[in-house]
């Protein structure tokens, strides 16, 4: 039976009277970043982090902190290729060098080993991915990169409240990074945030995300309009761009962020339905490792497909042929996307050496190579849990058909 918690709206009251309130306002200028600074403490409030910063999207975030840290032609900043190209767009927007490390093949993250393999001298930051809303094993990556020097910056765009031996994932790393993109636990249609501990460093990244303003600062997001009524100001103490976070995506945000606890756990609840749907099949039909000392938030429910004969579009098809309503692919390896067998990167191959761009090819990163092709990301944003109870059943129907 369903219960009366297996419904939820994803936009519920107050992402609707926090936007007519920004309206009201007719976006005078005095009025400004009144959400934004909402939101930015809320956020930061609910992670138990000192500063948090909003930005127009996820990828802005990462690029933002990899500038703030002085990353740019020359540097190199690992990354894994089992992900949304985003992740190393931010290194390229950066004139930085991505170097690819391999991961894991039962819990699909970053691989501490293959980090330590890609190290160099050049080597400045590594960025992680909570890939799918997992955790990767942060101990051993924070050590290396201790040792090294390297900051560490966590893409958590798809894990919100998701945790690593009781802390919250996106509070380990030098920052981290979340996407309120529309696909996300938490959306505002577009946008992003970071957080960080390091004061430095968050003045730094509201520098680049406020166009170098000297009147911004770590936790301050509008210039004093008195101060600009000066002749004699000087505006811009840096470089930096437009990056800041519209008003009414903020006001949207922060009502996602105040619902934060229930929109996470609707996915954890139907990731737990497809998980017991498919118990009987989990031999070759192998689901996401999570470890004990590990919480999944799970932006998606995923398996990778072990079957000795079963090609991946043949569970695909059979899944759409029994009713079933979306299963997604693992993205394409970010090195063999066409921007990188072809070298079009806007000019900013010429960053690259000869040396790194022959990295990007098959059998870089073996394991990636493996699972792409392997694996099924199923929907969790059912806010209807009726609906998973439906999905869940159609696809062990379509394994046992197989079996």
């Amino acid at each position: 039976m369903i219960n009366t918690y297996g419904k939820i709206k994803r936009i519920d009251g107050n992402e609707f009277k926090y936007i007519s309130e920004v309206l009201a306002t007719e976006f005078k200028s005095s009025s400004g970043a009144t959400y934004m600074r909402r939101l930015e403490q809320s956020f930061a409030s609910k992670f138990g982090s000192e500063y948090a910063i909003s930005f127009v999207n996820g990828t802005a975030t990462m690029h933002a902190s990899l500038e703030a840290m002085g990353i740019g032609p020359g540097d190199e900043v690992i990354v894994p290729p089992l992900t949304m190209s985003a992740t190393t767009f931010a290194v390229l927007q950066s004139n930085a060098t991505p170097v690819f490390a391999d991961v894991k093949k039962d819990t699909f993250q970053i691989d501490v080993e293959s980090i330590r393999k890609v190290i160099t001298k050049n080597t400045k930051a590594i960025i992680t991915v909570a890939l799918y809303g997992l955790s990767p094993d942060m101990d051993p990556i924070m050590k290396l990169a201790k040792e090294y020097g390297i900051m560490v910056i966590e893409d958590n765009a798809e894990c919100f409240l998701g945790k690593y031996k009781g802390k919250f994932a996106g509070t380990i790393g030098n920052c981290s990074s979340f996407s309120f993109q529309s696909s996300k636990h938490l959306t505002s249609g577009e946008g992003g945030i970071i957080l960080t501990n390091d004061g430095v460093l968050a003045e730094r990244i509201r520098r680049v995300q406020s166009l170098g303003y000297a009147g911004v600062g770590a936790n301050k997001a509008k210039i004093n309009k008195k101060d600009i009524q000066n002749p004699d100001y000087s505006r811009h103490v840096s470089m930096g761009w437009n990056y800041r976070m519209p008003e009414l995506c903020c006001a949207v945000a922060l009502a996602q962020t105040e619902r934060m606890d229930e929109l996470v756990l609707q996915r954890i609840k139907v990731a737990n339905i497809f998980n017991e749907a498919t118990y009987d099949f989990h031999d070759w039909f192998i689901p996401q490792k999570v470890g004990v000392e590990y919480e999944n938030s799970y932006w998606t429910w995923v398996c990778r497909n072990e079957h000795p004969s079963l090609k991946w579009i043949e569970i695909r098809d059979a899944f759409y042929a029994n009713g079933g309503d979306g299963v997604y692919s693992a993205w394409k390896l970010t090195y063999f996307e066409p921007m990188f067998t072809n070298m079009n990167l806007l000019g900013r191959e010429r960053f690259i050496s000869e040396e790194n761009k022959d990295k990007y090819r098959e059998g870089s990163c073996p394991v990636a190579e493996y699972l792409q092709t392997r694996l099924f990301q199923f929907k969790t944003n059912y806010w209807d849990l009726e609906k998973a109870y439906q999905q869940a059943e159609i696809l062990r129907k379509t394994l046992k058909q197989f079996s």
